[in-house]
């Protein structure tokens, strides 16, 4: 699947993520927001009881819980999360997600090695 993501990464763009985030009645909705070629930024909307099984990523990950609460397994420990929770994920962690209740979530992956993804300003007096 080619899912187009909702914002331009070569234009200035402000997205409601209350707006962009949906929900399944029994599944896992995932949208893009953004993609560059050094990152990707998804908001996810799980149904309560809703996983994703282990599994891992070669690149950096920060979640951000938006809603409700869930369970993250990070290398064979469980975690509760709830909202305004954050999360880091270094390459090749084994992880997993449960929603205990109706939850959301904003992931945002980085290349391990790539430049950050907010370039620093470069400030004069």
């Amino acid at each position: 699947m080619n899912e187009q993501p909702v914002i331009d990464p070569g234009l200035a763009k402000i997205v409601s993520l209350a707006d962009e985030t949906k929900f399944a009645s029994h599944g896992i909705v995932s949208r893009t927001l953004l993609r560059t070629a050094n990152s990707r930024v998804v908001v996810f909307g799980f149904s309560e009881g809703q996983e994703l099984t282990e599994h891992t990523s070669t690149q950096n990950a920060v979640v951000q819980i938006l809603s409700g609460e869930g369970e993250f397994s990070l290398n064979g420990k469980l975690h509760t999360v709830k909202t305004g929770d954050l999360i880091y994920m270094p390459p090749n962690l084994p992880h997993a997600v449960r929603a205990t209740t109706q939850f959301s979530m904003l992931l945002t992956l980085s290349k391990a090695g790539a430049p950050d993804l907010v370039a620093p300003f470069n400030l004069k007096k």
